[in-house]
C-alpha cells in the first residue's frame, strides 16, 4: 500500500497519518481550505507533514466553500455561530458542509493517480455518522466504487478507512499507540486561541480521552462543559 492521507490537523486524521506512517505505506498528505472558521487546523497538518516527512498538499477550495451554506464556512451573508452541545443535538446540523466529502475525496482520488499512490486514507469514524451523510459507511462503499469506474484504465485506488466503526475513544486508544503528539493537533470549529471546550468536536474530543481513561494535554477554555451535554 502506498497511502495519500487527507489530513485536516485535526486528532482523527492526524492519528490515521501516524498510524499509516508507522506501517511503512504513507507516501504524502492533503488539506484543503474551504474557507472553514477552523483553518488554522491547517498549520496542525503541515506540522504532522514535517514530523513524518513526507510531502504536504494544501489545495484552495474557498471560493467553493463560500457558496456552501454552514457555520463553518461564514459569509457576509450567512455568519451563523458554530452551536455549543453534543454532536448528537440537531442544533449541529448547523456545521454540516454539504458535500464536502464528495468534493475533498474526488480530488485526493485525482492526487492519488497522480502521484502513483494506490490508496487513499480518511479518518472517518462511528462518531460522524450522527449528522454527517457523508461520512456514513454506506456513502464510503459507494464512493469507492464509483472512483473504481471513474479510473479504469487509468489507477486502481483502494479507499482506506479503519476507523469507520470505531468511535472516537477507540481514535484516542490507537492515537496513543502511534504516539500520537495529541497537543499538536486542533479540533475545534471556532479557530479561537485555544479551544473553546463547548462547540460539538471539542466536547466529542474531550469525552473521547476521558472515555479511553487517557491524559488529554489539550487546553479548553472551559474544560467541564462536556460534563453538562454528554
Amino acid at each position: 500500500m502506498k497511502a495519500l492521507v487527507v489530513c485536516s490537523g485535526g486528532l482523527d486524521s492526524v492519528t490515521l497519518a501516524y498510524k499509516v506512517a508507522n506501517e511503512g505505506t504513507l507516501v504524502s498528505m492533503l488539506s484543503f481550505n474551504y474557507g472553514q472558521r477552523h483553518v488554522k487546523e491547517l498549520d496542525f497538518a503541515r506540522q504532522c507533514a514535517d514530523q513524518l516527512g513526507v510531502k504536504h498538499t494544501v489545495i484552495d477550495l474557498s471560493q467553493v466553500g463560500a457558496n456552501l451554506t454552514s457555520a463553518l464556512t461564514p459569509t457576509s451573508d450567512d455568519n451563523r455561530e458554530i452551536p455549543d452541545g453534543h454532536y448528537a443535538e440537531s442544533s449541529m446540523q448547523a456545521t454540516v458542509v454539504p458535500n464536502r466529502n464528495a468534493i475533498m475525496m474526488t480530488i485526493a482520488y485525482g492526487l492519488a493517480a497522480s502521484q502513483q499512490a494506490d490508496t487513499v486514507a480518511m479518518a472517518v469514524h462511528g462518531g460522524d455518522h450522527f449528522i454527517y451523510a457523508d461520512c456514513r459507511p454506506a456513502f464510503m462503499e459507494s464512493f469507492a466504487s464509483m472512483q473504481k469506474l471513474a479510473l479504469e484504465g487509468v489507477a486502481d485506488i483502494s479507499l482506506y478507512t479503519p476507523f469507520l466503526h470505531q468511535n472516537k475513544a477507540d481514535i484516542v486508544r490507537e492515537g496513543s499507540k502511534q504516539q500520537v503528539p495529541f497537543a499538536e493537533t486542533w479540533s475545534c470549529y471556532k479557530g479561537l486561541d485555544q479551544h473553546c471546550g463547548r462547540c460539538g468536536t471539542c466536547v466529542e474530543r474531550r469525552e473521547a480521552f476521558h472515555l479511553a481513561n487517557t491524559p488529554d494535554p489539550t487546553l479548553y477554555e472551559d474544560a467541564d462543559f462536556w460534563l453538562s451535554v454528554t
